[in-house]
């Protein structure tokens, strides 16, 4: 289908913050998009609440895919980019939200700049989900030197086209900071990622005890510089020394 947005959500453990991340998608201006919300095997009352939302809105659009067993969010995302239906895919994580216009800006600026690869700006957010005025910006551009040092861009904001870029180059590595891995990989291809420099999405930063634990963070980020992009010890230092810097920036 050519204009539909095939909506990828892990899905693990998430009851305290669903709902809202589907009625975020249900209030997109753009319409044509199918959610799938990919379960894995998750021990509290999720699927319960999806399953209500389901039956309440009657909207077919939202579809649940389950995995077997419980594989980690990198396979997950790989199980619905399987199924997915749309040419274009978007990544949304189960606690995350979005403005009702993201879709449609983002398609419309992917379309502008003829891109494969498009992201947005965002804001942090509490464990409410309201918006902390942190705004994240993002550059017009990212090449794959560039984004060695800038991991600026937000697993929740992204949009690729798989006329440009295909499906199978697209499949999260099962790693650490597998989108990051991701986002190398493509760019080192020689795509570029393009940035719309809005704030269209709400980072809700409680509950990710992966990402703030700052000692993970900084041991995931060197294993990507050295064991998935093979770079060498200086190299790697030089990396992220301007990682550190950004990551730090964007947090104060």
């Amino acid at each position: 289908m050519d204009g539909l947005v095939s909506i990828i959500v892990p899905v693990y453990n998430a009851e305290k913050y669903i709902e809202e991340t589907i009625a975020c998608v249900a209030a997109q201006t753009y319409e044509n998009w199918e959610l799938l919300m990919v379960e894995d095997c998750g021990t509290d009352g999720t699927m319960d609440i999806i399953n209500r939302y389901i039956d309440k809105a009657g909207d077919a659009r939202i579809r649940i895919i389950r995995q077997p067993y419980n594989q980690g969010a990198a396979r997950a995302r790989n199980r619905g980019l399987q199924e997915a239906r749309g040419r274009y895919i978007a990544y949304l994580d189960a606690d995350d939200l979005w403005v009702p216009e993201k879709l449609e800006l983002e398609l419309t600026f992917m379309k502008e700049k003829d891109a494969a690869f498009v992201f947005t700006g965002y804001e942090f957010a509490d464990e409410q989900g309201r918006g902390t005025g942190k705004i994240v910006h993002v550059p017009e551009t990212l090449s794959y030197r560039q984004a060695l040092s800038n991991t600026t861009i937000f697993t929740t904001t992204v949009m690729f086209d798989t006329k440009k870029i295909g499906r199978e180059k697209l499949e999260m590595p099962v790693v650490k900071s597998e989108d990051s891995a991701l986002w190398f990989r493509v760019l080192r291809e020689g795509y570029t990622a393009y940035g719309l420099d809005e704030n269209l999405v709400r980072y809700r930063r409680a509950g990710k005890s992966l990402s703030s634990n700052k000692l993970e963070a900084i041991r995931r980020i060197w294993n990507l510089y050295r064991r998935s992009e093979g770079l060498s010890l200086p190299r790697s230092a030089y990396h992220f020394c301007f990682w550190a810097f950004r990551a730090v920036k964007r947090r104060i």
